[in-house]
């Protein structure tokens, strides 16, 4: 079934203990974030107040005793969206209460998708499909899923990757 942007909104309401993505995508073109690529393209701070909506979403999930996380796959050289990402995004995410972790697939050759998806309380999934240069095609949510395999494909990203701090320590 594929969502709308308020059908997809309604799965973070809605779910009761754990929302999970693994997102692989080398660049993500989102309109609303090519004023600060542009920022950040120019050695600009990061501004007060950056993506304040997520992380109020965030920290609601975490007071009201839900998980969120995320594995972000990234490969040497990283990408420009993934350096600006690294450097703007995901700190804040992490300090409103969202457990991400990096994936360095470099030299790694492991069974995973090459599509972004999220899981709700392992059973609910939904495919994020993305078009070559990163604008989001669909979000299509899994009539029959096999939750076997996107729990394994969970568990093995998780398996091998680091926290940020961590991979910056290596990098």
């Amino acid at each position: 079934m594929i969502l709308d942007g308020d059908q997809f909104g309604e799965r973070f309401t809605n779910y009761q203990w754990s929302a999970w993505r693994f997102e692989c995508q080398p660049t993500y073109s989102i309109p609303r974030e090519q004023d600060n690529l542009d920022r950040w393209r120019s050695a600009a701070p990061v501004p007060e107040g950056h993506n304040a909506a997520w992380h109020d979403r965030v920290r609601s999930f975490v007071s009201a005793g839900k998980t969120i996380g995320r594995v972000r796959t990234v490969r040497q050289p990283l990408t420009e969206y993934q350096r600006y990402q690294l450097d703007w995004a995901v700190p804040g995410n992490i300090e409103a209460g969202e457990d991400i972790r990096i994936l360095d697939l470099t030299s790694l050759d492991l069974d995973l998708p090459s599509h972004d998806f999220w899981i709700f309380d392992e059973l609910l999934v939904v495919d994020l499909n993305f078009n070559p240069d990163g604008t989001l095609l669909n979000r299509d949510q899994r009539e029959n899923p096999d939750l076997t395999q996107y729990l394994k494909w969970r568990d093995t990203a998780l398996a091998h990757a680091v926290t940020l701090s961590e991979w910056n320590a290596r990098t």
